[in-house]
């Protein structure tokens, strides 16, 4: 018997699977759904442009991409590389220190994994392998690690994509996710030292106390785009997405007219780059946006519940389940496509069962960008992979003990919410 829904799947899995666009694959799936059920298949197009059009959340998804690479493009990086070194270089395993602390700073500007790791991570793997203090998939390892804080730490591109099916306030889910990002770098961090040990991997150059001033001094005024950002939304002067306008602009008015490192060449190319990412970007939410017309249509969300009823499952208990079904589908799915499709059919369970949205979606968006390192798919494996010329398989052996401790944090951050909310609360959210 022919089921459009079942023909839909398959076809979305067999697109994906030769290549295609997952985006794509959902638009071509559920223009065949549309088509079986005798429904107009402009449907598709319908909602997909009434999506675009009327989210005034999705514009700051380019301009934050745009931030990122222009930051990429100029001396910015270099500058918080330093103020790193500066800072936590001096510990036992000292450049592991500092790829996971410029992580921390980097992901308070691009929100972005890949960003961070094609942007700082490139430059911290050549430092650490330059003079075979570590091998290249140690670094490469600790790199995609520490990759993974980018969009937890705000501003989070996945974050919006949640913000997005949820109807959430990106405002508070930006201020849930900077513990728990802290969190992640702490456990890395602890980690490496273990490692550093264990390996006897040495201190990096000790930057003298007298100098740290004037280090920092110099890297101010890329540490206060956070702070601007942060500020600039959580006072009420900006929303995010003007937020997002405004870090562009200011990572290329520090670029180009304070510290002069980015030609006109150099930002031509930096815009080619951005409008490839976002196109990406947008392929892959005007096809969820379609698919998830046809999940509504299937009435999956329903069904879903009542199954999961059957088992009479905690708000624990479910919290658990999603964790073991996200990390599973992370091995094979972009992180993106989880957030878009499979999230919002779990949504309408959580809010019945009582789970705060804002807490659900750290959850779920942690579990989405440890999925980029979880084999054997992880997306930010083969970046890496691609940056040292390692072989993934040896590159994930050496991922084995981060990717441990980054599940102990996910399960604090799993199991006590009340750590996730807290800044939260204090910034006035009731939930």
């Amino acid at each position: 018997m022919f089921d459009p829904f079942v023909w839909a799947l398959v076809l979305i899995v067999g697109l994906s699977l030769f290549g295609y666009s997952i985006g794509i694959a959902m638009l071509v799936g559920s223009i065949v759904f549309l088509a079986g059920r005798g429904f107009d298949t402009s449907i598709a197009s319908e909602t997909l442009l009434q999506g675009l059009f009327n989210s005034y959340t999705l514009l700051s998804i380019p301009l934050f991409i745009l931030a990122a690479d222009i930051m990429n493009a100029g001396s910015l990086a270099d500058r918080l590389l330093r103020f790193s070194q500066a800072v936590v270089g001096r510990f036992r395993g000292g450049l592991g220190h500092v790829n996971v602390f410029s992580s921390l700073i980097f992901s308070g500007m691009s929100g972005s994994a890949i960003a961070d790791a094609v942007g700082m991570g490139r430059i911290i793997i050549n430092m650490m392998t330059k003079n075979g203090q570590y091998s290249p998939a140690y670094a490469a390892a600790i790199t995609a690690a520490s990759a993974t804080i980018g969009p937890i730490i705000p501003p989070s591109i996945p974050m919006v994509l949640y913000a997005l099916v949820s109807d959430t306030s990106i405002g508070f889910l930006f201020a849930a996710g900077i513990l728990p990002g802290l969190l992640m770098g702490v456990v890395l961090m602890v980690m490496n030292g273990l490692i550093a040990k264990q390996r006897g991997f040495p201190r990096d150059e000790v930057v003298p106390l007298k100098a740290l001033p004037g280090v920092t001094f110099r890297a101010i005024p890329a540490l206060l785009l956070p702070l601007i950002l942060l500020g600039g939304i959580y006072g009420g002067i900006m929303t995010p997405t003007e937020a997002a306008a405004v870090a562009a602009a200011y990572a290329l008015v520090i670029s180009v007219v304070v510290y002069r490192s980015v030609s006109a060449g150099q930002f031509y190319t930096t815009l080619l780059n951005s409008a490839r990412s976002t196109a990406a970007v947008g392929i892959l939410i005007a096809g969820a946006l379609a698919f998830n017309y046809v999940i509504t249509r299937q009435d999956v969300p329903a069904s879903l519940a009542m199954f999961i009823q059957q088992f009479d499952l905690s708000p624990v208990g479910f919290l658990i389940a999603i964790n073991l079904l996200m990390l599973a589908l992370g091995c094979v799915l972009e992180g993106g496509a989880i957030l878009l499709i499979i999230v919002p059919i779990f949504i309408p369970t959580a809010q019945a069962m009582g789970i705060d949205l804002v807490h659900f979606g750290v959850v779920v968006v942690v579990n989405a960008m440890l999925g980029l390192i979880t084999p054997p798919y992880g997306l930010l494996l083969f970046v890496v992979a691609n940056i040292t010329g390692q072989p993934v398989g040896r590159i994930i052996r050496e991922l084995l003990p981060f990717l441990g401790a980054l599940f102990i944090a996910l399960g604090i951050i799993t199991f006590v919410p009340d750590f996730v909310l807290f800044l939260p609360r204090l910034l006035g959210y009731r939930g």
